[in-house]
């Protein structure tokens, strides 16, 4: 049934035992010592059991050796009433149990199938995640034009190595969904992905939020953190916008890269980290280093590898594709899109990307019609600049478009005017604020903060 790694001095004890597992159909390998037993780990058992005490190398190094094993088989300690604190330190050391001598025939063998079950079900996981990752596909990435077909095939080549990924490209592109892909197909994949924005962290808090920090380490530092770096520990840790980096946190991160050791705000001792570090960035680093805001050892220790995401502009084949795939996520499968319509959105400069097409699509989505995406509902909810039509101040003006007229000579307010802009469209929208904010071409919270601003009821 099994193949089982038997090591312990004593003979006696040794042939009692190996003839129990045969005797239940299991294969046992018999060792008298630890450097034996260490020899016959070539031959695979799915099981180790060893005695603690032996002469030469113990169980406890016998322990050690297995753990060092990718995949080790579990190990079963033997241990008599003078070793059971020896026998704790062994579980601790991830030993799956141990047993006190002497055993019964029945207490080894119950032992004995629940190691194995264990193994079992380890085994069954392991197959179970690579055969959901041969059919995962690449993170959500859409498309079907040859550029990011030849950068999905680049992708697939740096994905398997731990060299440091740098992406770049224009806000809006993707690059979160490339830098989830090379995480995904990478051997890393069943561990963490740690995202980090480095421009939506205050200058102040980014040491401890990357590094970590001891207790009492700062004021308000009540409790110790662990930090990004080593949140991400096996795994992968994604610096989005890297470039908006504080340029005195750049080298403790080069630090860190080069030693695989992090130190902690207030720690006394660095801590051994293994990660892979992904980054993107919007920003033309050369230049960044040209100028003095980047530092170029950085920037030389993260460009091993770089990904350049295209502008939706200049992949406009994939317009449709990605318009398909945002109308079955907000709209569901029933909700069909006009082929003029579909034109119209490729010949658009899209000076947002993908971010400012998926927007649009809700948007539409939401402010609808019927049951089908049409040119006119584009034409009605996102002219093109310079199409908006003259002000009026009536409801039925407003729905056909929003108002611009000459302004007064004497003045306005603008906080008025969009006060009232705000009003009006709550009123056609009958109150919902999520098609409001599709109305305004503005985020719901957006709309909320405004709403609260203004007090508008």
């Amino acid at each position: 049934m099994a193949r089982i790694l038997l090591i312990d001095d004593d003979n006696s004890l040794r042939e009692v035992v190996q003839f129990i597992l045969t005797d239940a159909g299991h294969e046992v390998l018999p060792a008298a010592d630890g450097t034996a037993g260490l020899e016959l780990l070539t031959r695979e058992p799915d099981l180790v059991i060893t005695d603690i005490r032996m002469p030469g190398m113990d169980g406890m190094e016998v322990l050690r050796r297995v753990r060092e094993i990718p995949a080790a088989p579990p190990v079963i300690m033997l241990t008599a009433h003078g070793t059971v604190e020896q026998a704790v330190e062994a579980m601790q050391l991830g030993a799956f149990t141990y047993l006190l001598k002497p055993f019964a025939r029945e207490e080894l063998k119950l032992t004995v199938d629940k190691a194995l079950h264990t193994r079992s079900l380890e085994v069954d996981n392991v197959r179970l995640r690579r055969l959901l990752k041969q059919r995962a596909p690449e993170s959500g990435m859409v498309y079907s034009s040859s550029l990011m077909a030849d950068l999905m095939e680049m992708l697939r080549r740096v994905a398997p190595s731990d060299a440091t990924v740098l992406i770049s490209g224009e806000s809006g592109t993707g690059k979160e969904l490339v830098a989830r892909a090379c995480h995904d197909l990478s051997d890393r994949w069943d561990k963490p992905f740690i995202t980090v924005n480095c421009g939506a962290i205050p200058g102040t808090l980014m040491e401890s939020e990357l590094f970590g920090h001891t207790r009492g380490a700062f004021t308000g530092a009540g409790q110790a953190s662990p930090g990004r770096i080593r949140a991400a520990q096996g795994g992968t840790l994604f610096l989005d916008e890297i470039g908006e980096l504080p340029l005195d946190l750049q080298p403790k991160l080069l630090r860190v890269l080069d030693t695989k050791q992090v130190d902690p705000v207030g720690g006394t001792h660095p801590i051994d980290v293994d990660f892979r570090l992904v980054c993107a960035t919007h920003r033309d680093l050369e230049t960044e280093t040209a100028q003095g805001r980047f530092r170029e050892d950085l920037l030389f220790r993260i460009n091993v590898l770089q990904l350049a995401m295209p502008s939706l502009r200049d992949r406009s084949e994939d317009v449709g594709p990605l318009w398909d795939h945002f109308t079955r996520l907000h709209g569901g499968q029933d909700l069909a899109s006009d082929p003029d319509l579909l034109k119209a959105l490729e010949g658009r400069p899209w000076r947002g990307n993908v971010r400012e097409l998926k927007n649009l699509n809700q948007r539409l989505v939401l402010m609808r019609q019927s049951d089908t995406l049409t040119l006119a509902d584009l034409e009605r909810l996102a002219p093109r600049a310079g199409e908006l039509q003259p002000v009026t101040a009536d409801r039925e003006a407003m729905e056909g478009g929003l108002p611009l007229g000459p302004l007064p000579a004497g003045g306005l307010s603008l906080v008025a005017l969009e006060k009232e802009v705000i009003r009006r469209a709550l009123d056609i929208c009958g109150g919902n604020r999520s098609k409001t904010a599709a109305y305004l071409g503005i985020p719901r919270h957006v709309l909320v903060y405004r709403i609260n601003k203004y007090e508008i009821r």
